[in-house]
């Protein structure tokens, strides 16, 4: 009798505990989704926007360090020069900010390819400025920023490849197993028990035995044993 009630109690009590676990994933992936963006994906995006302060520190001290900051954007800006201007590697650091975030923030794209423009375009530029231009002539920054914006660009696009996309994968696969747990969970235990099916056990023998007592005490014509 003890094992048919815990059964019962057991076929009661599982299908809720699953359906309450599967519920709380479910309703902490919908909070996520809520959220502006994953927290991997708000990471990249920090990561894109310290790309382009970075690349604007070693431009503005740069600028300080030839000549001060006046004359030089005077020199880089108003009268530009591909050969020996930094101008055009903090608007390339522009673009890419520009670029990602608008892809990746605010449309919340899940694809590669832009990120792959923005690290083909800087890497080909940047490629075909230390070769004609006269940038390594020009001190440290020559070979600094460059090289700075070209390895943040690829950083960029490691982070995005190998950290980003799968780990947003992986979560969109968990919350719809856990979906799918959640409707399969009644069909895979049996319902609660009707009331029908429970019966009271019979009565025991200790009462009977007493009751048989009280009828020889009452009746005198029976003979004592």
């Amino acid at each position: 009798m003890d094992s048919q009630c815990s059964s019962s109690v057991d076929s009661r009590v599982t299908p809720r505990v699953l359906s309450s676990i599967n519920s709380t994933h479910m309703e902490s992936y919908e909070l996520g989704e809520k959220k502006c963006i994953s927290d991997v994906r708000r990471t990249f995006c920090l990561f894109v926007t310290f790309d382009l302060l970075f690349v604007t520190l070693l431009w503005i001290i740069e600028l300080n360090v030839n000549g001060g900051i006046r004359n030089q954007l005077d020199k880089e800006v108003l009268h530009y020069d591909y050969h020996a201007s930094f101008f055009d590697i903090f608007v390339l650091a522009v673009f890419r900010f520009a670029s990602l975030i608008m892809a990746y923030a605010v449309c919340k794209l899940r694809h590669w390819w832009a990120i792959a423009i923005t690290t083909a375009i800087t890497s080909f530029f940047l490629i075909v400025k230390v070769i004609l231009s006269k940038l390594l002539s020009q001190g440290a920054f020559g070979y600094l920023l460059p090289i700075v914006s070209f390895v943040l660009a690829w950083i960029e696009t490691w982070l995005l490849d190998f950290k980003v996309l799968p780990q947003e994968a992986d979560d969109e696969n968990r919350y719809l197993s856990a979906l799918d747990a959640a409707e399969r969970a009644p069909l895979m235990h049996p319902g609660p028990m009707s009331d029908g099916q429970f019966y009271s056990p019979p009565e025991s023998l200790a009462d009977s035995d007493d009751e048989l007592l009280d009828e020889d005490k009452h009746d005198p014509e029976k003979p004592i044993i």
